[in-house]
């Protein structure tokens, strides 16, 4: 026996999904024209955008190109930064701005602080990172996340069908951790151009049983697909073409992947 139900001729024929991230993609500045450097990044690989691919682009490339950096030597802690950090053990600085970034503080221990941004992400120290960001000025800098990422990835779609014609779906993704489980996931923070989030209540299954509670984070498991050629260090592969998705139509957000605070059990 193969333990496959029978099911009538359902999921015959090999499946595929085909992802790619260009190596020759340039480190990018404020002010940059991202779908610019996209394209032309993908042409010098013989790569032509289609309706219908996805590009998942690296949170930490959108917020250089928006300028989003903070000179540490700028920002005077608040008396509240200042207690926090002794708790975190964090520099008093970074803890202004993440405080500055946040809605709400929802833990604060030795190493970490856990809070809502203003986008209403729940993640580590607002998504402030050090990694990856050129320190050759005179002072220290940490980069922020995106202004607004569902705004940043239509902007980018838009842009992008002008200089190419196709109509791609775009994602900006980051490496969030998980209350429950260790190690961080490719997670989605904007979408633009497909559903984020797939509802399969009332669809039947194998059997014709019609499921009851699925919701699928779709544009987090894409995410999370690529960011296993992004790579978390040196690898350079910010911008990743996802092809042979086979995902309804549609134009979802980021926000709408994000838990209503009244359905958080745990919180």
């Amino acid at each position: 026996m193969s333990g496959q139900p029978d099911d009538g001729g359902h999921g015959t024929g090999p499946a595929r999904l085909e992802l790619l991230a260009p190596g020759n993609v340039p480190l990018v500045a404020p002010g940059d024209d991202l779908a610019r450097l996209i394209v032309d990044a993908f042409a010098a690989e013989a790569v032509e955008l289609r309706t219908g691919d996805v590009l998942v682009l690296a949170q930490k490339i959108v917020s250089k190109a928006q300028g989003r950096y903070a000179a540490l030597e700028e920002v005077e802690p608040s008396a509240r930064a200042v207690e926090l950090a002794r708790t975190a053990g964090k520099d008093p600085r970074i803890v202004e701005l993440v405080l500055r970034e946040s809605r709400e503080v929802l833990r604060c221990v030795p190493g970490v602080i856990i809070v809502e941004t203003r986008h209403g992400v729940v993640l580590a120290n607002a998504g402030i990172d050090r990694s990856n960001v050129d320190q050759s000025g005179t002072g220290e800098r940490v980069l922020l996340l995106p202004e607004d990422p569902d705004g940043t990835c239509r902007d980018l779609r838009r842009r992008l069908a002008e200089l190419t014609g196709a109509d791609v779906g775009v994602i900006v993704n980051d490496s969030l951790g998980r209350a429950w489980r260790n190690g961080t996931v490719g997670t989605a923070l904007g979408v633009s151009g497909l559903p984020a989030l797939e509802d399969l209540r009332g669809s039947p299954d194998l059997f014709g049983y019609d499921l009851r509670t699925t919701e699928v984070a779709a544009a987090d498991e894409i995410a999370a697909a690529a960011s296993l050629l992004m790579g978390q260090s040196n690898e350079g592969r910010p911008v990743v073409l996802v092809r042979g998705l086979r995902h309804p139509r549609g134009d979802g957000a980021g926000s709408d992947l994000l838990r209503p605070q009244k359905k958080d059990l745990f919180r």
